[in-house]
């Protein structure tokens, strides 16, 4: 029973992506990387499916994607920079974003640094906060574009290949999946653990 409504949620996106193309595309991933919680999953996957299917320009669909999560990631970073963390706070609630989430971000970007940003957004739930500490710590903007565009990417590309390859089936999209995530998490903490000795190496 879940799975019909799975099948049809995602066939409602589908068409959807289809109807508004490559704005779509934008206007949906910004929402999913600034405050609005909408997972990635259910957006650059169809955009894979109609890349294969010959509706869509594969490059066109990343680059709308990519485009449309850095602006979201800025949105997030800009009102972290110039509105603070009372406001986040006080208005993220209405948005699921917590006291206790943002504050394990903040932490997390505090003991790693600018490459913290890059592996924030391989860890599910992180991507949704990673924007607002670095925006409280006012990180220089042009290295926050870089590593965002980094992470963000690569997410990006891996779920629309999955989509292209595995093509309109929930089930398999939702496998396939949680298995990138899970082997994107292992991979941030590899690099993440290389870093951190490489720092300690040169102090």
């Amino acid at each position: 029973m879940i799975g019909d409504y799975i099948n049809i949620f995602v066939e409602f996106i589908v068409n959807h992506v289809e109807k508004f193309g490559y704005w779509g595309i934008g206007i949906m991933m910004f929402l999913q990387s600034s405050f609005f919680p909408f997972p990635s999953e259910i957006v650059m996957p169809p955009a894979g499916y109609l890349a294969a299917t010959g509706k869509m320009n594969i490059y066109f669909a990343l680059f709308a994607g990519l485009t449309g999560s850095i602006l979201g990631a800025l949105f997030n970073y800009f009102l972290a920079f110039f509105l603070g963390r009372k406001f986040i706070l006080k208005f993220g609630k209405y948005f699921f974003i917590s006291e206790e989430g943002l504050k394990k971000t903040e932490i997390f970007i505090q003991k790693h640094g600018e490459i913290g940003t890059f592996i924030g957004w391989l860890i599910p739930l992180f991507r949704q906060y990673i924007s607002f500490p670095a925006g409280l710590a006012r990180m220089d903007l042009k290295k926050f574009v870089f590593y965002t565009c980094a992470g963000s990417g690569l997410w990006i590309v891996i779920l629309t290949l999955i989509g292209y390859f595995v093509g309109n089936n929930a089930e398999l999209v939702k496998k396939y999946s949680g298995n990138a995530s899970i082997a994107l998490l292992a991979g941030g903490m590899i690099i993440l653990t290389i870093y951190i000795l490489r720092r300690r190496k040169n102090v």
